[in-house]
């Protein structure tokens, strides 16, 4: 019984360390649009900080691809400047973001008390403090939502824990299970995970990150 047990965890390490090798060779062919894609990221300008902000708050639960589309048109209606109600952009049915009710308000929030967001932003404060600073006085932000939006304007080393970077962190034995719920304490438990196996292949968090969406989607999105 012994011997089957340590044949069964040495055949699970063994194709533990094939997986590992699958994921270097994958970022491999992958790291030069990974690497484009987070220079992208460095080179938005303040100006388009709410924008990416609204981006992020409409995502969970929704289709990345239908919180682009709802970005844009509010950016064609111009929301940032106007005093108008998001909530017919939100449930259109081509473009459709759950909770939109809520996701209206928190944006309409957000709005007003911008140019304070702004502000802090720009002050030149570490990204660790930056986050905390979102899920404190951010109506809508978790720490995975504050994480995306601020790698989105550029920030490095932030992981961004959803069910797809969950599942491959799972995956790779970084954690033994899929957390049902992340409270903040175990947010930064898993995000340091992440990143002592990111060091351990080889891939820096950020990158490994896209790797990890691109390995779900087929595409490295935002």
């Amino acid at each position: 019984m012994l011997w089957q047990n340590n044949s069964g965890r040495n055949v699970k390490i063994a194709k533990r360390q094939q997986s590992i090798a699958e994921l270097g060779a994958l970022y491999g062919s992958r790291k030069r649009e990974i690497r484009t894609r987070l220079t992208e990221f460095r080179r938005v300008p303040p100006s388009d900080y709410f924008y990416e902000l609204v981006y992020c708050i409409l995502t969970p639960q929704s289709s990345a691809r239908n919180a682009a589309t709802v970005v844009q048109l509010l950016r064609d209606y111009n929301f940032e400047r106007r005093e108008i109600d998001p909530t017919p952009v939100l449930r259109q049915k081509e473009s459709y973001i759950r909770f939109h009710g809520t996701k209206a308000k928190r944006l309409q929030e957000i709005r007003k008390e911008f140019p304070t967001i702004l502000q802090q932003l720009t002050d030149g404060s570490p990204s660790e403090k930056q986050r905390r600073w979102l899920v404190e006085n951010v109506k809508g932000l978790g720490y995975k939502e504050a994480s995306h939006f601020l790698r989105n304007i550029g920030h490095r080393n932030l992981a961004i824990l959803d069910r797809h970077i969950l599942k491959n962190l799972l995956r790779f034995g970084v954690i033994d299970v899929l957390p049902k719920n992340l409270t903040p304490k175990m947010y930064l438990e898993i995000e340091n995970r992440f990143r002592l196996f990111a060091e351990k292949v080889g891939i820096p968090v950020d990158e490994l990150d896209l790797l990890f969406w691109s390995m779900e989607t087929g595409e490295v999105l935002k």
